[in-house]
């Protein structure tokens, strides 16, 4: 099967879980139970995509400018700084990063 037809595939199976959402009566999500893994499922995906674009470069493994912009953002995030802060913080970090040469 060609890459395209995995794609829809995928699409597909995304489509049907998120209707049985739908289908789900009210009382099973008003759990609390429910709203914690709900929760903890997102912080998780969050996470992982974060660490895997600052990680990875294409289908290898890669450290530059993107790992101390991300030590900037959490630092920036620990002192609760407003989150257009967080960002530029992030940002300023890698192009003073990458002026010095390195990344």
């Amino acid at each position: 099967m060609s890459l395209w037809g995995w794609v829809l595939i995928a699409c597909a199976l995304s489509f049907a879980i998120k209707f049985a959402g739908y289908l789900l009566p009210r009382k099973a999500m008003d759990n609390p139970r429910m709203s914690r893994v709900a929760g903890t499922l997102t912080i998780g995906l969050l996470a992982s995509l974060t660490m895997m674009n600052t990680f990875s470069s294409g289908q290898a493994l890669s450290v530059d400018a993107r790992i101390v912009a991300l030590a900037a953002a959490a630092v920036a995030l620990w002192l609760r700084a407003p989150f257009l802060v967080v960002v530029i913080a992030g940002a300023a970090a890698a192009a003073l990063t990458r002026l010095t040469g390195w990344g």
